[in-house]
């Protein structure tokens, strides 16, 4: 056996994922605050990046950043640890399937695309110019932004089956 099959073992047989397997209630609150935290973070993604692409051009871009992506970061927050304990239920499983490592790669180019924007496409210096045409960058990086997103969401409900 591998040292990694041995990790994952190890891990769906910790004392935290047997408690949360054998709890009644655990799992499926555990699987509420991740969806929640998916809501915060992909609706509030979703609705910055249709700005990008060119919807409620009325609402400057700064303004609409600082009022949404706080929520995306409080969605992470939700997101990370829920979803650790909800893998270690299924480690050894999980750790096989490559839809889960699909989502895991598409979360990196998540990540990947969102430092891109914030450090090179909308830098800090960016945001306090005032409002003018956003670059191509931006629309593309919004597009990937979507896309990901969706398919992320979808490899997880597909996990569930």
């Amino acid at each position: 056996m591998s040292a990694t099959e041995n990790t994952l073992r190890w891990l769906e047989r910790s004392s935290w994922a047997v408690h949360i397997r054998q709890s009644l209630w655990l799992y499926p609150a555990l699987e509420i605050v991740h969806i929640t935290g998916i809501a915060l973070l992909v609706g509030a993604a979703f609705l910055f990046d249709l700005r990008l692409l060119g919807f409620s051009k009325n609402l400057p871009v700064r303004d609409l950043a600082n009022h949404l992506l706080p929520w995306s970061r409080k969605g992470l927050w939700l997101i990370v640890p829920s979803g650790i304990l909800l893998f270690i239920t299924n480690a050894e499983t999980l750790g096989k399937d490559p839809t889960f490592w699909l989502k895991m790669l598409l979360l990196a180019v998540a990540g990947l695309n969102a430092l891109v924007f914030h450090q090179i496409v909308y830098p800090p210096k960016f945001r306090l110019q005032p409002e003018k045409q956003l670059p191509l960058s931006a629309k593309v990086s919004a597009s990937i932004s979507i896309m990901v997103w969706i398919a992320v969401i979808a490899c997880g409900r597909l996990l569930a089956y």
